[in-house]
């Protein structure tokens, strides 16, 4: 499936104006563990050592990873901060599957 990216950055903002985002690479895997959060997202430029992290905490802890074909200036634009954002964790169920099939990008982990 295509990444419908409109449909899908607006989503991203509806998540966070429902409370239900976690950003930052730092603050994600500081979560991760506690079980909150059911799906991350990261940027298809984020840097390769964010990636290699994010995907490895993921795995372990068998949380959806997907990479989607957007960068980390229109993510971190999509939830409304001025700075880049290259990972988002979600920590909705509802909003976690919206994302998934409106991501389009390659998932990792548990369906």
């Amino acid at each position: 499936m295509r990444l419908n990216k409109q449909k899908f950055l607006s989503m991203l903002g509806l998540a966070k104006r429902a409370g239900a985002i976690i950003a930052g690479t730092d603050l994600v895997t500081k979560a991760l563990p506690s079980g909150k959060i059911r799906s991350v997202i990261y940027a298809s430029d984020a840097s390769l050592n964010t990636k290699k992290r994010i995907t490895d905490k993921c795995a372990y802890y068998n949380v959806k990873c997907i990479c989607v074909d957007a960068s980390v200036n229109e993510l971190g634009h999509a939830i409304g901060r001025v700075a880049p954002s290259s990972v988002i964790g979600i920590t909705n169920d509802n909003f976690s599957k919206q994302i998934t099939t409106l991501s389009g990008g390659n998932v990792y982990g548990k369906n």
